[in-house]
């Protein structure tokens, strides 16, 4: 039997974080993935204090999301006593790889990792601000990982 080849092509960059960024890398990795840490916020004032006005996302469907959209449905995901992000099941069993993060303006960093949540896998993107000592989240991006 002939096998069968696949147009599956993955051809990763070489990235590396500049050693200038490493402690940015370090203060943003934890706070990825996004809105799942607890200790950084469960109010929509907090998950309000996370983002810029502006802020948007495109889900892993390809879908597109206004702030006001995140955060209703942050809202209502936090209003489940039981939910606790990270730490609860099954949310405690994914894992993140690949970390790197780039300066792409002043104050503005891309950061960019892999999510396994199981058996999917996404590419995820989140541009962060620095405000003062504080972080804000000004887009984000996940895209499935087709045939991982």
């Amino acid at each position: 039997m002939a096998e069968q080849k696949s147009n599956y092509v993955d051809c990763p960059p070489s990235l590396k974080t500049a050693p200038e960024n490493l402690d940015v890398l370090m203060e943003l990795v934890k706070r990825e993935p996004i809105f799942h840490h607890p200790e950084f916020g469960r109010t929509r004032r907090d998950f309000e204090n996370m983002t810029v006005e502006e802020y948007w996302e495109v889900g892993a469907s390809g879908r597109r999301y206004n702030r006001e959209y995140v955060l209703d449905e942050l809202v209502k995901r936090y209003q489940d006593p039981q939910y606790r992000g990270i730490h609860s099941s099954p949310e405690n069993t994914w894992q993140t790889k690949d970390f790197n993060c780039i300066e792409i303006a002043s104050d503005n960093y891309l950061l960019t990792y892999t999510l396994a949540q199981g058996a999917r896998i996404t590419r995820r993107s989140t541009i962060w601000r620095r405000c003062g000592n504080d972080w804000k989240i000004v887009y984000h991006q996940g895209t499935i990982v087709e045939n991982a």
